[in-house]
């Protein structure tokens, strides 16, 4: 959801073409796969669509992307590992260091949490990508 929903801001301000956005798990669950069909409901019900289908998080793409975003502290400490030293450290963030509410903390899972709980991701995630897209630019002004 948070790729989405990053995409469809940046549909908004008319800034598509300045970002290359994609998700990626830090574990093989499901690769290949659509979001689960409740966290795409509640995408669809905000308007937002989500494209993109599980794959893991590979080596490569700390050189592919400039920032890599973790969902929470589990994400982050994998993804950490993949990198076989620190220099990649200043690229990895996560999400909720973007929060209003809750800063640095973990996104949390919506899948015991029924419908209520993947709307309460949404809002989480919305105000976080939000954040996010005004601090990269506001850094790149």
């Amino acid at each position: 959801m948070a790729e989405g929903l990053f995409i469809h801001l940046l549909k908004e301000r008319g800034l598509q073409d300045r970002y290359e956005v994609d998700s990626a798990g830090t574990a093989g669950y499901h690769i290949g796969s659509k979001p689960d069909e409740r966290m795409i409901s509640t995408a669809r019900s905000h308007g937002v669509e989500l494209p993109s289908r599980a794959r893991q998080f590979v080596s490569s793409d700390f050189d592919e992307f400039d920032f890599i975003v973790a969902m929470d502290q589990s994400n982050l400490r994998n993804i950490l590992a993949v990198s076989e030293s620190n220099q990649y450290r200043a690229k990895v963030l996560k999400m909720r260091d973007f929060d209003t509410v809750d800063e640095g903390g973990d996104v949390p899972d919506p899948y015991y949490g029924g419908m209520n709980g993947f709307e309460e991701v949404y809002n989480m995630l919305l105000d976080c990508n939000q954040n996010f897209l005004d601090h990269l630019e506001n850094a790149h002004e």
